[in-house]
Order: C-alpha cells, then structure tokens, then sequence
C-alpha cells in the first residue's frame, strides 16, 4: 500500500469549508474528486459507513477510503463504488466537535467531521499522526473526546 488512505470528495464539496482540504498534497492520502458519473474502484478496501460494525486493528490490511461529501450526497457517492469492500464504523461513543448547522436535515448522530473520522479510523488501523488535526479548529476539543471515548 502506497498511501494510507484514499479520500473521494465529491464535486459539489465547498473546497473552502472541506476539513480535509490541509491534507491534500500529503503523499500518504490520494485524493479523487467525484461526478455523478465517476466510478470508484473500492475493491479491497475498507470503507467507513455509520452503520457498520466497528472498525479494529483486525482491519489493518486493508486500504481506507473515505467518502467526503454532506449527508445528502453521501448516496451518490456509494453507488459509485465498485468491486468487494467492507465497511466499518467508528465507535458510536465518539462524538463530533463540529459545530453542526443542518438547515435541511440533522446529521446523524454518529457523524463526524471528515478529518475527524479520518483521524480517529487511522488510530483504530494503528496510525496515529496528530498533524492531521494541525489546521482544525476543533483540534483540541476533538482529542479530548477522543480521549474520553476511549480511541486515544
């Protein structure tokens, strides 16, 4: 495995309020911008997904791609995965220090920041690296509920 994660952000993502934005040109994330007509290749790898059974350290050997997008889209940006993937949650008692702001609908209750669920799935896959966080706001009041759920 080259990198350590593939992100899939999808077109319509505002760039400026994307918390995994710092990340890009990291050589350990490959990053793919999604269309409606895209065609992901997941074969193989492990993809989170709120309503999956936990992610562990048993998951290691597979490559991590994550879906950037609001819930809304979120849909299209699983049917555009292809091939044998698993999915896999985080803990349920890790809880978000976004500021949330839905006008449309609420976000689920076990969703995360984007960077935040990348952080905290590559500590479960024994890759703890706090520089993801460096450029995040909610930084410090993630790690301590990071803490607090047990992830770090």
């Amino acid at each position: 495995m080259d990198h350590l994660a593939t992100i899939v952000v999808h077109h319509k993502e505002r760039r400026s309020k994307c918390t995994l934005e710092p990340l890009r040109g990291r050589p350990e994330f490959a990053f793919i911008d999604f269309r409606p007509e895209s065609r992901i290749d997941a074969d193989g790898h492990v993809v989170l997904s709120v309503d999956a059974p936990v992610l562990t350290l048993a998951d290691a050997g597979r490559p991590l791609l994550l879906l950037d997008a609001t819930w809304r889209l979120l849909p299209a940006l699983h049917r555009g995965l292809e091939g044998r993937f698993v999915t896999r949650s985080l803990p349920a008692q890790l809880v978000t220090a976004y500021p949330r702001r839905s006008r449309l609908e609420p976000d689920p209750e076990a969703g995360l920041a984007s960077v935040e669920a990348l952080y905290a799935a590559l500590v479960r896959l024994g890759h703890r690296d706090d520089s993801l966080l460096d450029d995040y706001r909610w930084r410090e009041a993630f790690l301590d509920r990071c803490r607090a759920a047990g992830i770090i």
